[in-house]
Formats: C-alpha cells, sequence, structure tokens
C-alpha cells in the first residue's frame, strides 16, 4: 500500500512517515498544498493524509480539487480545529475521516487500516468483454495485455459501453450518461471520440468491439 502524507511541518510529517513505514507502507510526503495536488492526480496513492492548514493551497482546496477531478482516493484530514463546522466543512468537502491534532499515532495507524479496508471492500470489479479489460478502480485498460492510454472522457466512454455490453446505446444516452443533460445534442462530439476509441481499441485487432447501428447509435459487443 502506497500512502500521501501532506504535512508542512517538516517534524511531524517524518514522524508520520517513520511510523508508518514502520508498519510497512511505502510514504510519500508533500510539503505544501500545491505539490501535494499534484501528486495525488497522479492517482498511485491507497490513501491520503492531508492537513488543512498548507502553505500555497489549504487542504480544503486541494480536496475540492481532487474530487472536481474524479479522484476518489480515501482522504483522512489531519487538523488543530477542532469545531463541528470545521469537521462539516471537511467531510462535505468530500473527506473520508477527520484526525484532530495532537492525536495518538496508535488511532492514527487504526484509521488508516479502517480507510483502506472500507476501500478495498467498495473496490468495483474489473470489466471485460473478450480480452478488452477496464479496471474502474485503477482506472487502467488493456486489451489482449497490452495497456492502452485513454483520455479521462474516452475512459468513461468505454466504462459505459463496457457496462452495457451487447446494448444499443443511442447518442442521446451516451450524452445523457458522459457528457451531461444540457449537452448540445447536434453536435458530432459523440462519433468523434467513438472514433477515437476505434483507433485505441480495435485498430489491428480482432474481433471488433465497436459497431455502428446505422440511424441509432453504437454498440459494444463480441461478433
Amino acid at each position: 500500500m502506497r500512502l500521501l502524507v501532506v504535512e508542512d511541518e517538516k517534524k511531524v510529517a517524518s514522524f508520520i512517515k517513520q511510523g508508518l513505514e514502520e508498519e510497512g507502507y511505502a510514504v510519500d510526503v508533500a510539503l505544501n498544498g500545491e505539490e501535494g495536488l499534484g501528486m495525488a492526480l497522479d492517482r498511485v496513492h491507497d490513501l491520503i493524509i492531508l492537513d488543512i492548514s498548507l502553505p500555497k493551497m489549504d487542504g480544503f482546496q486541494v480536496l475540492k480539487q481532487l474530487r472536481q477531478q474524479k479522484v476518489n482516493t480515501p482522504v483522512l484530514l489531519l487538523t488543530v480545529r477542532a469545531t463541528v463546522e470545521d469537521r462539516v466543512l471537511g467531510l462535505d468537502a468530500g473527506a473520508d475521516d477527520y484526525l484532530t491534532k495532537p492525536f495518538a499515532f496508535q488511532e492514527l495507524v487504526a484509521r488508516v487500516r479502517a480507510l483502506l479496508r472500507r476501500r478495498a471492500e467498495a473496490e468495483p470489479a474489473p470489466l471485460q468483454v473478450a480480452d478488452l479489460i477496464l479496471d474502474p478502480a485503477r482506472r487502467i485498460v488493456s486489451r489482449s495485455g497490452e495497456k492502452i492510454d485513454l483520455t479521462s472522457k474516452e475512459f468513461a466512454l468505454l466504462e459505459y459501453f463496457m457496462r452495457n455490453p451487447g446494448r444499443v446505446l443511442t447518442r442521446t444516452l451516451i450524452i445523457e450518461h458522459v457528457w451531461n443533460y444540457d449537452f448540445d445534442t447536434m453536435t458530432n462530439i459523440i462519433d468523434v471520440y467513438v472514433n477515437y476509441l476505434r483507433k485505441k481499441i480495435d485498430s489491428g485487432r480482432e474481433p471488433k468491439l465497436i459497431h455502428t447501428v446505422r440511424g441509432v447509435g453504437y454498440v459494444l459487443k463480441v461478433e
């Protein structure tokens, strides 16, 4: 398990890092909010321990940015603030748990274990159609064992197809589920992105998985 600690007090960060490493975790440290956000956006960590009072960007801002970018990594907030209002603000921003400084290290470890256990239980299973595999939790796509790099929108589109194998999806359905209800239905953006996916998923491979249903939409299936 790889953890990210975002804490500007070097002694506190070092204490947490050393203790967690002794518990068997790999630990990265960021000393300000901007650095922490950049590292968290890489989506390589299983849990983030995030202080609220940070230079350059505070913990609430970091947390909001992460959730807006659809980073669902569990976040444990650390703070010297103990008011109910602050706790509510943090949880509403997307935090999974809250720990007030000073804290007993044993309690920190217990909360880390609980959050990791909860995440493992909630992780969605990989989706598979033929030799195409999409892992929603790790955001990895591969075909015949070869990793395929997708943009966030391509990934969302493919995930929608793979959650509906064999079902003909109209352009309206795709727009509503992958874009939003207010999106211009007259645009050809759906066709453009389906073509992007075909080049990455089907080009040079058999069987072809993405098919056009003329006048209706598209379907992901094995023929």
